[in-house]
């Protein structure tokens, strides 16, 4: 038996698989099996009122899972499936309230990553996956980071390589006739704009809960300061003076410049590239001991404007016990 039927045996079992998608790694469990999915909770420490993204093996199954699909909602799904795209929706009775926050709308998606694909179709039902790390920390973008962040903890753990977006689906609100972004994500809000032939709000409160809203989230175990480019030198400067082992993700408009710190990692061009690499630099700063990290903001467009929106969370208040 192949790793695949294995996982989805474990699925079936009430057990919980970590895979890959083309964002990150998620921590699985059978959407319909309200124990299996309080599990996902108690072993991230989530709250149960943070709804998790059911995930389905192909648009021709969406209206299994929700009650009502307006025509801008499907016109996304056409578009953006398999892909980088979460659609809240009216949930059906078929998924359970554990798997909602208790909310009567259900966050769903078909992941575009060929072990996800393979998995969601032997299983032959829903998965629900939040990204396969303790609550508010840095997810992970490989295998490793998953079983480095839960050990045993985390049941079986399909293994696809890195993942090729690095940074969490966007989420849209598709519950009316004029959608929203609620999160920012791997589909930029220009390419939803172009399909749906206008603007698209980006509202600074969510209308209904959905992953990734907290206010500290994606955070490292340092903390997260954001600054302006030209602040970097001398803030990085300042800090190291006043104790702190200081990382910085330096942005390429200071690519060579004698910025002085604890670590440093050059941050790529690309946005892309960019999004792609953004969790494993936490992470990497993190490993070097750094206690405080510098990061700049990329320019909010495209892909920038998720880049942003995590540092911003990164860099949130982070509550302590």
């Amino acid at each position: 038996m192949g790793d695949i039927e294995k996982a989805a045996g474990v699925l079936r079992a009430g057990g919980l698989v970590a895979f890959p998608t083309e964002t990150v790694y998620g921590l699985g469990a059978n959407a319909e099996d309200p124990a299996a999915v309080t599990r996902i909770f108690q072993i991230k420490g989530r709250p149960p009122s943070h709804p998790l993204i059911v995930h389905l093996g192909g648009a021709e199954q969406l209206d299994d899972w929700v009650a009502d699909v307006p025509a801008p909602a499907r016109l996304l799904a056409e578009r953006f499936w398999p892909g980088p795209l979460t659609l809240v929706l009216p949930r059906s009775s078929r998924v359970p309230l554990q798997a909602t926050g208790g909310l009567e709308t259900v966050a769903v998606r078909v992941p575009d990553h060929p072990v996800a694909l393979a998995l969601l179709s032997a299983f032959g039902g829903g998965v629900t996956a939040p990204s396969a790390n303790r609550f508010g920390q840095v997810s992970p973008t490989t295998a490793s980071h998953v079983r480095a962040e839960f050990g045993e903890d985390a049941g079986f753990v399909l293994d696809g390589g890195a993942c090729r977006v690095g940074v969490e689906s966007t989420i849209v609100d598709a519950t009316g006739d004029v959608p929203s972004i609620l999160r920012p994500g791997g589909v930029t809000r220009e390419d939803l704009q172009e399909v749906l032939g206008h603007p698209l709000e980006v509202p600074a409160a969510a209308r209904v809960r959905v992953p990734g809203q907290h206010p500290s989230h994606y955070a490292p175990r340092a903390r997260v300061v954001l600054v302006d480019p030209e602040q970097v030198i001398v803030q990085a400067e300042l800090a190291q003076e006043q104790g702190h082992r200081v990382g910085v993700l330096v942005p390429p408009s200071l690519a060579g410049a004698p910025v002085k710190a604890h670590a440093m990692v050059a941050v790529p061009g690309s946005m892309a590239a960019h999004a792609r690499g953004l969790y494993g630099f936490l992470r990497e700063l993190d490993q070097q001991g750094c206690d405080l990290v510098l990061a700049c903001l990329p320019e909010e467009r495209g892909l920038g404007l998720a880049i942003a929106n995590r540092l911003r969370r990164a860099a949130g208040p982070r509550t302590t016990a």
